[in-house]
């Protein structure tokens, strides 16, 4: 392999980073061309350069960038916070919560049940069910846009996308919690800490994020050059993403705390923040995406496959089902309880992220082997379910807005 043939000192890190970088972006474009979302192109290519195959992003190369993974997803969840508008929630009515609600929550249980029984091992099912929960927006806007849709089932779609990752961030927080009391091996278990501590910890990292988020509008409130504007937003990211860290906070729930208080301030709302922090993350996810895709081990899948099948199909399940029952108590409209499940199955990057924070967070001594195979594995499914959803999402979306007679687009000609 050629991973033989590469030392890995930081020029050579910083080389085969750019050389990542260049080769993400055509792949993207190449992915664009034949119709698929850009992400799967660079996780395959990540794949394609990583420990399964060529070796060129091996694992000492891997953890020489392990902190482009932390700012990845504190720009993720900073990018989240930004299309939290309380106004807009409010304006949503019951229909959008309930169906918010219980798409995540059905996907989280049915995961959860199907993989227990299978593996006996509740810290894995309740990890792998928190995966499941959150929906990726960014394919699904892009169908939307590009068939021009309109009307309630649009309509409801944005809002579902943008409250899905925001809950999906909560109920991992919870089963992540859980997953540590059981794999500590406690013989005694405090309930109430049990309860009380994942409320903490998300009140915490909320909390963390709106001093941060108030102290970053404070400071930009009459900057108006880009430059200036990107240093502070950087340096933000960077140490929200530092502390919750150094807390044991979520990342990406603490940074999607500081997007939520810049959108939502009255007085001192600053949305440009956002078009100018988008202006440095299509590089920085492109090799988020990339190295996501070569922490992928391909040897590993024949023997995850059971729980990678059993995943999909309860996933699809149980957003399914939710989202209907949601839309039924709700009382939304036919083409909403009919197609809006067909939506909601892109995975990508919050689903990959809290997949790596998984590795994180349980790859450490006090876990053993099993939170570092729990890692790997979480990483392995996800990174190859994300192949699969980032497939079949988008033309299940077309096919939904087709059929609820929504695609302005489609109707012209």
């Amino acid at each position: 392999m050629l991973e033989d043939l590469i030392p890995r000192s930081a020029d050579m890190v910083l080389l085969i980073t750019g050389m990542a970088l260049f080769l993400g972006w055509g792949v993207g474009r190449l992915a664009q061309k034949i119709k698929i979302p850009q992400v799967v192109g660079h996780i395959v290519l990540g794949v394609i350069l990583g420990t399964s195959v060529l070796g060129v992003l091996n694992r000492q190369t891997l953890d020489s960038l392990v902190f482009i993974n932390f700012l990845a997803l504190g720009f993720i969840g900073f990018d989240i916070g930004g299309e939290l508008s309380l106004r807009g929630l409010r304006k949503l009515g019951r229909p959008i919560l309930w169906i918010s609600i219980l798409e995540a929550l059905g996907a989280f249980l049915l995961v959860t049940i199907a993989i227990y029984v299978y593996t006996r091992k509740l810290y894995l099912a309740l990890i792998f069910g928190a995966l499941s929960s959150a929906t990726a927006p960014a394919a699904t806007v892009d169908v939307l846009r590009e068939y021009q849709a309109s009307g309630p089932l649009t309509t409801t779609l944005f809002a579902v996308v943008g409250i899905d990752d925001g809950l999906a961030i909560a109920i991992y927080a919870f089963a992540a919690f859980f997953a540590k009391i059981l794999l500590s091996g406690a013989e005694t278990v405090n309930y109430a800490k049990v309860i009380l501590l994942p409320f903490a910890e998300i009140l915490g990292a909320l909390a963390m994020g709106f001093v941060i988020g108030l102290l970053l509008l404070l400071l930009v409130r009459k900057i108006t050059s880009r430059a200036t504007i990107l240093i502070f937003v950087i340096g933000s990211v960077l140490v929200t993403t530092g502390l919750a860290n150094l807390l044991n906070l979520s990342l990406i729930l603490a940074n999607m705390a500081v997007g939520m208080t810049i959108i939502n301030l009255p007085r001192y709302g600053r949305p440009d923040l956002f078009e100018v922090a988008r202006g440095i993350t299509p590089p920085l996810f492109i090799l988020f995406f990339v190295l996501v895709g070569a922490r992928l081990d391909i040897a590993k899948l024949a023997s995850l496959g059971v729980i990678g099948l059993l995943y999909v199909i309860f996933r699809t399940a149980g957003k399914q089902s939710g989202t209907y029952v949601g839309a039924r108590i709700g009382k939304a409209p036919n083409a909403v309880s009919r197609y809006l499940g067909l939506c909601l199955f892109s995975q990508a990057g919050v689903a990959i992220g809290l997949s790596i924070e998984t590795a994180l967070e349980f790859g450490v001594p006090e876990f053993g082997t099993a939170g570092l195979e729990l890692g790997a594995m979480a990483i392995t499914v996800i990174a190859a379910t994300t192949l699969i959803f980032q497939l079949i999402g988008p033309p299940c979306t077309r096919y939904a807005v087709i059929k609820a007679g929504e695609a302005q687009v489609v109707k012209k000609k």
